[in-house]
C-alpha cells in the first residue's frame, strides 16, 4: 500500500467511524501543550515512506523524513491559541480525554478551557533548556497543590542520560511517594538529524532495559514507555515480561513511520501477549489532524480484535491512570 493511499484511507475511515453522534471514548495519553516558534512548520503527511540520507557538506534539513504528497495534507496550527482551540475541538468531536503535558502555566490554561477532558501533566525539566531542573519541592507543589496528575514527558534521552542516572533519581522517588504516573521518552526521536537539532541525543539511551535499575530502586513506581521504545522491540518485550506494571504508548510512532512498519511493531507487542499494556497516544504537536489519523490506525488494524481495539484506545489507559478510582472518589 503506498503512503498516499494509506494516509487517505486512514483519515477517511477514522472520520467516518468517529463522526458518529456518540463515538466511543478514547484516552490519548500523549498530547503536548505547545507554544512559541514551533508553529513555523508547514503541512505534513503522516506515514513517511523513508528517511533521507544526507551529506554534512551540504545544507541539511532539520528533519530527515522523505517528503511526499498526500490527500489531505495535515495543516499546522497558526499559533498557540489556534492550536489549543483546534485540539480541544478535535477532542470534543472524537470524544477524547487526554493527558496534556507541558509547562505548568500553559497546561493550566488548557485545563481551564476544558476541565472535563484534560489530565494535566508536567515534567522536572525547566522548559527546553537541557539539564536545567525544576526544584523537587516546587514539583511536589504542582502535584499536591496545583492539580497536576502526571509526570511527563521525561526526555532524558535528549540529554544523553539514562533514566536510571542517579542525578535524577529524586524526581522518580517523588513520583513513587505521591503515586504519580511517569511517562519517559524512549526509542525514536532523532529523525536522522540528531547531530543537527539535538547534539546530545543518544539512541542507546532509549534502550528500555535501561529502566531496570530505576524500577528496582522504585518498585511501586507507575511508569509507561513512550513511543513503545521503538525500534528496540526485543528489549521492550524483555522489560515488559520482567516488570508487569510497566505500560507503553504508541504515540509518535503511530504516524511518523511507514504504515506497514507501524502496524508490524504494534502487532508484535500484542501477539507477544502484552495487549493489556498498550495505550493509545498521538504525540500531538502542532498538527491537530494527527488525532483522527492516529485513531484510524488502531480502528483499521485487521490484526486486532474489537476488544483489543477498545483496550488500546481506552481501557488500558483508564486502568493505568486509575480513572475509575478517581471518579469514585
Amino acid at each position: 500500500m503506498c503512503s498516499l493511499f494509506a494516509a487517505t484511507l486512514i483519515v477517511t475511515t477514522a472520520s467516518a467511524q468517529t463522526g458518529a453522534q456518540n463515538p466511543p471514548p478514547v484516552i490519548d495519553i500523549h498530547v503536548h501543550a505547545m507554544g512559541g516558534a514551533a508553529f513555523a512548520a508547514g503541512p505534513m503527511c503522516p506515514f513517511p515512506p523513508g528517511f533521507q540520507a544526507s551529506d554534512p557538506k551540504s545544507q541539511e534539513a532539520p528533519f530527515g523524513w522523505v517528503k511526499q504528497q498526500c490527500t489531505p495534507e495535515l495543516e499546522p496550527a497558526k499559533s498557540a491559541d489556534d492550536y489549543q482551540k483546534a485540539v480541544l475541538a478535535e477532542m470534543d468531536r472524537l470524544n477524547v480525554t487526554a493527558v496534556v503535558m507541558g509547562d505548568p502555566e500553559t497546561v493550566a490554561k488548557w485545563k481551564a478551557a476544558s476541565p472535563n477532558r484534560l489530565i494535566p501533566g508536567t515534567a522536572f525539566s525547566n522548559g527546553m533548556a537541557q539539564g536545567e531542573r525544576v526544584p523537587v519541592e516546587q514539583l511536589r507543589d504542582y502535584f499536591t497543590k496545583g492539580g497536576f496528575k502526571v509526570m511527563g514527558e521525561i526526555g532524558l534521552q535528549y540529554e544523553g542520560l539514562s533514566p536510571s542516572d542517579p542525578s535524577v533519581d529524586k524526581y522518580f522517588a517523588l513520583a513513587e511517594e505521591l503515586d504519580i504516573p511517569v511517562g519517559i521518552h524512549m526509542g525514536t526521536g532523532g529523525s536522522g538529524r540528531a547531530n543537527l537539532t539535538s547534539p546530545k541525543f543518544r539512541g542507546s539511551m532509549g534502550n528500555p532495559l535501561l529502566l531496570e535499575e530505576l524500577l528496582a530502586r522504585h518498585p511501586k513506581l507507575r511508569l509507561w514507555i513512550m513511543h513503545a521504545g521503538y525500534p528496540m522491540i526485543d528489549n521492550l518485550l524483555t522489560l515488559l515480561q520482567t516488570n508487569s506494571h510497566v505500560y507503553v504508548d504508541v504515540a509518535g510512532l503511530i504516524w511518523s513511520y511507514p504504515i506497514e512498519e507501524v502496524n508490524r511493531y504494534i502487532e508484535r507487542i500484542v501477539k507477544a501477549g502484552f495487549e493489556d499494556r498498550v495505550m493509545f497516544g498521538t504525540d500531538e504537536l502542532i498538527w491537530p489532524g494527527l488525532m483522527a489519523v492516529s485513531i484510524g490506525v488502531i480502528q483499521n488494524a485487521d490484526y486486532l480484535t474489537p476488544e483489543q481495539k477498545r483496550d488500546i484506545l481506552y481501557n488500558n489507559a483508564a486502568r493505568f491512570l486509575r480513572l475509575d478510582e478517581a471518579k469514585a472518589k
